[in-house]
């Protein structure tokens, strides 16, 4: 009896979608329409989630979840920028799991040090409650950048450097 294999993360798309309207997804419309979607749903989850835990009203929050996706996007594009560069040096290609690992706690990291300071600073907290609220986001958006990407790398395909 044979079992059927199921896909594991680190397989490649079997089929990625067709965007004729876009054209090939590789370079500058890949991360554009990457970084479009990611931050636009980013927005809405951080300005709630700020706003649970700063105990502060959603409008005071929204500013903050604005101004942290624009950085966001920002350290999205230096960031995804160097890792890619990297990328195409590296003799085993594709992105395993540990890779996806390695680049969201990268890119995550990198965004606790900014929003530490500024957290702190717009919402008039410690830096030690501030590092909370950003633990926080932080834990949610290891999982979401992770399953984002794979989600987008799947319906898309990978990026040339990782083929």
């Amino acid at each position: 009896m044979s079992a059927d294999p199921s896909p594991t993360f680190a397989s490649p798309p079997p089929r990625a979608l067709s965007a004729p309207w876009i054209g090939p997804l590789q370079g500058w419309r890949r991360r554009l329409l990457y970084v479009s979607v990611f931050e636009g749903l980013a927005i809405v989850c951080t300005s709630h989630g700020l706003a649970h835990m700063a105990g502060d009203g959603l409008g005071h929050a929204a500013v903050m979840g604005a101004a942290s996706s624009l950085i966001a996007v920002l350290w999205n594009l230096i960031f995804n920028g160097l890792f890619e560069r990297w990328e195409r040096r590296q003799s085993v290609k594709g992105r395993s799991v540990a890779r996806r690992i390695a680049h969201a706690c990268g890119f995550e990291g990198g965004l606790l040090l900014i929003f530490v300071p500024l957290f702190a600073w717009w919402f008039g907290v410690s830096l030690w409650t501030s590092f909370l609220m950003d633990l926080g986001l932080l834990l949610f958006f290891l999982v979401y950048t992770f399953a984002y990407n794979w989600l987008f790398d799947r319906l898309f395909g990978l990026p040339a450097s990782a083929c």
